[in-house]
């Protein structure tokens, strides 16, 4: 191959290829030409770079080509390459989409890359289309019309934006003993017991328990967690009648907050949640009397994740539940033991000391959250 092209390269370039062969991330390409380019401005013949760098005599020649002719960003870069045009156009492309976004055939749950591919045909003027087309295409526009998510989707109405006002205002009030605000819900469990003893870890190899189980009924969790001080209290029952539920209110204001005017309680919409349910437990003088020192908030429907005792079931479960646990005593003693590490120094009820919260000096931090929750997804996965 006769030597056409020479290369000479300004400082300032060399320096360039100086610094991107020494070190970074590049492509092995990209290094290659410039190797090639350095040899030749040092002037290094072109049998010996090909020999030296380990590439095709033509691509040194087209290297030096591309530097001559062109810069150094042209010589660094690739050429085109040639391949076949698109099977689909742009039409047909979003034709393509709007089927992936559309009902699935009869007889069928979902959409499949070779039911697409036969769709399109009947479409469009194609007599065959690859699923290999389809995915490439689909991936481009982010379509998995495979998959599905279950969502809780809300009604984003003005009953919802005015509960969802009232339960964030309570949030950002400055700490009241003589008011405090508890967030309450509870969380079905099942006991679950092991029908062959687990073997335990030792070096080398992790625990092994058996697949197979023994169900043992189920149990119920209520929870209840202070929004302004270090206390939460999980209390276990057989089950989440409006009789416990008005058990637990009772508990609230006779056991937990004695010395509390009025509780505020932030709970869901589950049917037991209501006064009528003191009424059908207790007495009308005694369910009376409970409810005078109560005061229910309802976090809006589809809204539960506007509670906070939530975060609390979640770690709950993460630290103490997830497990086999295989009776209803061993429940009430492992949730006793969580909760005593949860809160070691925690006051036992509100007649005792805790510590002080300071009073935000502004709404903005809580306006912040409002706007987050306007804009942001105001849903929740299942």
């Amino acid at each position: 191959m006769n030597v056409r092209y020479h290369v000479e390269l300004t400082q300032y370039e060399r320096n360039e290829l100086l610094a991107l062969v020494s070190g970074g991330k590049h492509p092995a390409r990209k290094l290659k030409r410039a190797q090639i380019l350095l040899a030749a401005d040092a002037g290094v013949g072109d049998e010996d770079i090909a020999t030296s760098v380990g590439v095709g005599g033509s691509t040194v020649y087209r290297t030096k080509r591309r530097f001559v002719e062109g810069n150094l960003d042209l010589a660094l870069s690739e050429e085109p390459r040639p391949g076949a045009e698109r099977k689909l156009t742009g039409k047909e492309e979003a034709l393509l989409v709007a089927t992936a976004c559309s009902s699935p055939p009869a007889g069928r749950a979902r959409w499949t890359l070779e039911l697409l591919a036969d769709a399109l045909v009947k479409l469009t003027a194609h007599e065959s289309l690859s699923r290999e087309t389809v995915r490439r295409r689909l991936a481009e526009n982010d379509l998995k019309p495979w998959r599905k998510d279950m969502w809780c989707i809300p009604q984003v109405d003005a009953d919802y934006v005015a509960r969802m006002e009232d339960v964030l205002d309570l949030y950002a009030e400055a700490s009241d003993p003589q008011r405090p605000v508890v967030c309450f819900d509870e969380s079905p469990i099942q006991l679950i017991g092991e029908v062959r003893r687990p073997i335990p870890a030792k070096p080398g190899q992790i625990e092994r328990y058996d697949c197979e189980y023994r169900r043992n009924g189920t149990a119920n969790l209520f929870v209840f967690l202070d929004v302004n001080r270090p206390w939460r209290k999980v209390k276990v029952t057989e089950r989440r009648a409006a009789e416990d539920f008005a058990a637990c209110m009772r508990d609230l204001t006779d056991v937990h907050y004695p010395k509390a005017e009025r509780i505020r309680v932030v709970l869901d919409n589950l049917s037991t949640h209501s006064a009528g349910a003191l009424y059908q437990t207790f007495p009308a003088d005694e369910a009376r009397r409970v409810l005078r020192r109560l005061e229910f908030h309802y976090v809006p429907k589809h809204a539960s994740w506007l509670n906070m005792v939530e975060i609390e079931i979640g770690v709950l479960a993460r630290q103490c539940l997830d497990r086999r646990i295989e009776s209803y005593m061993r429940l009430v003693a492992e949730t006793a033991a969580w909760e005593k590490r949860a809160m070691p120094n925690a006051p036992a009820s509100i007649g005792c000391s805790r510590p002080k919260r300071l009073a935000p000096k502004s709404g903005a931090p809580i306006r912040n959250l409002r706007l987050l929750q306007t804009h942001a997804k105001e849903s929740k996965p299942l």
